[in-house]
């Protein structure tokens, strides 16, 4: 088999945490008198890191810095409360995991999320299926910045090369690109086949057992 590991991103990919996500960043614009946004919205502000989120969110008249900061911190914390709520996997999801599983594929969760959300979500919906899961611990590592990838590869003592990194979105293709990873698109999540052609994709899914196939 040439490929031994796979590599997910959270959001978009492996899980549907759109409506989470908006709800706890609505909630922080209305307290603060600030208008709210669409679910559709929100899908083209998700893949940055929620910071990145935030600042979209925020309006143009209210973007400083400060502003940034002082509403991520708030947005974090009501996230963290119902980040589970209503995120659940895509359809698939869960039977493609046991199937990797039983064929002994290593896989790991890398997400521009904050680190302790990412390995939150990863453990209390896939509870038995990750050995790694990283998300954001500082910007300069965040997607499409390869490092971390590659030091998952370090881990399962496999070249990048035998890597599948499987994302909704152009920046997981970047990514992989950047890791010398195989690129894999998924057409379920927040952004459409084309851009994730543009951005690189070698391959794009449509249902989650068409990465069997490649395997």
């Amino acid at each position: 088999m040439k490929f031994k590991g796979i590599i997910f991103d959270l959001d978009g990919t492996l899980v549907n945490s759109l409506e989470d996500i908006s709800d706890a960043m609505n909630k922080v614009l209305t307290a603060l008198s600030y208008p709210t946004h669409t679910y559709d919205t929100y899908q083209y502000f998700i893949g940055s890191g929620l910071r990145n989120l935030v600042s979209k969110a925020l309006p143009d008249t209210n973007n400083s810095d400060d502003e940034i900061e002082s509403c991520f911190e708030c947005m974090v914390d009501e996230y963290t409360k119902i980040c589970t709520l209503k995120t659940k996997p895509y359809d698939g999801i869960v039977e493609l995991l046991e199937n990797l599983t039983s064929q002994n594929i290593k896989m790991a969760v890398f997400s521009n999320k904050a680190d302790e959300l990412t390995k939150k979500i990863a453990s209390e919906i896939f509870p038995k299926q990750f050995d790694i899961a990283v998300g954001l611990s500082t910007e300069e590592l965040k997607k499409p910045n390869p490092f971390e990838a590659i030091e998952i590869s370090k881990k399962w003592n496999l070249k990048p090369e035998e890597i599948l990194f499987v994302g909704d979105s152009d920046i997981d293709m970047k990514t992989a690109v950047n890791a010398n990873m195989f690129p894999v698109g998924v057409t379920w999540g927040y952004r459409t086949e084309q851009e994730l052609k543009n951005s690189g994709a070698k391959a794009v899914i449509n249902n989650a057992s068409e990465l069997i196939e490649i395997l």
